[in-house]
């Protein structure tokens, strides 16, 4: 018998928040536990063996704070180590417990949003080279094309606070030209990392007419609504107090102050160390 606890939301950083946010205004009423592994960050750089590890050691320690389940809200993590948590792990630590990722929710919406069946994908090199989106899309929709283009420049520019400079004009540009030259037909690209929304006025800005742009958290958040419904036994285990509660495995005021880009508001942040 599980206890009931808050649900947890995982990051390696800070882009886990613009999750967390679309979670919090669709779904105000659960209590919520954010861990981001900022010590560590990025994770997009790093082999699938270190990021399972660290990945696992993340989730093992929000079900050590009482959450029976836990949304890796980071495309790397789902990318790399969400199957084998899932397959390996879980029925070793908890059977009952759950853990999810981010890319198979977006990758269900894809097909009733793409007109033209050209889809591109904008990550880390992490989640590009390893081929999730298009695995799980064309489990799918067999029929959509999927093109990938890594842009290891997008996540920096956002956590120095550059992404509204003209700096980050040149690399999402050369970037979107990039994988619309690969494939001319797409015509929604999927932002296939956390960080990327913030980038959200800028992509738009560079894009040719008909092309369109997708963010995830909205997407996220219905998917975890409609798993909660279809899933009682799960929404009976998470606490609805309203409280979000925040950890960092850096500095929290670091964490704190650049909360403040992605939530619009101060939090308080404690520190917490993963092993």
């Amino acid at each position: 018998m599980l206890k009931p606890g808050p649900i947890g939301i995982f990051d390696s950083g800070y882009g886990g928040l613009t999750i967390l946010s679309e979670i919090q205004a669709l779904m105000p009423q659960y209590d919520y536990c954010y861990l981001g592994d900022n010590s560590r960050a990025p994770y997009g750089s790093r082999s699938f063996e270190v990021v399972y590890e660290f990945t696992k050691q993340a989730v093992e320690t929000l079900f050590d704070m009482g959450c029976n389940l836990v949304i890796l809200a980071c495309n790397t993590a789902s990318a790399k180590a969400l199957r084998t948590i899932q397959q390996n792990d879980l029925p070793r630590i908890n059977p009952e417990k759950r853990v999810l990722g981010v890319i198979r929710p977006t990758a269900e919406i894809i097909g009733s949003v793409t007109k033209s069946r050209h889809v591109g994908i904008l990550g880390t090199a992490g989640t590009i080279q390893s081929e999730s989106y298009p695995i799980e899309i064309n489990k799918l929709f067999p029929d959509i094309k999927v093109t990938g283009e890594a842009c290891p420049m997008w996540v920096p520019l956002v956590e120095n606070r550059e992404y509204e400079s003209e700096g980050a004009d040149y690399f999402i540009r050369k970037d979107l030209n990039n994988i619309l030259s690969k494939d001319p037909r797409i015509d929604t690209l999927i932002l296939g990392c956390t960080h990327y929304p913030l980038l959200l006025d800028k992509i738009r800005k560079f894009l040719p007419r008909g092309v369109s742009a997708l963010s995830q958290g909205e997407y996220i958040a219905r998917s975890l609504q409609d798993y909660l419904r279809r899933h009682p036994e799960m929404d009976d285990v998470c606490t609805k107090g309203g409280v979000s509660r925040y950890f960092t495995t850096e500095s929290s005021q670091k964490f704190s102050d650049a909360a403040t880009i992605f939530l619009n508001k101060e939090i308080e942040v404690d520190h917490i160390t993963l092993e």
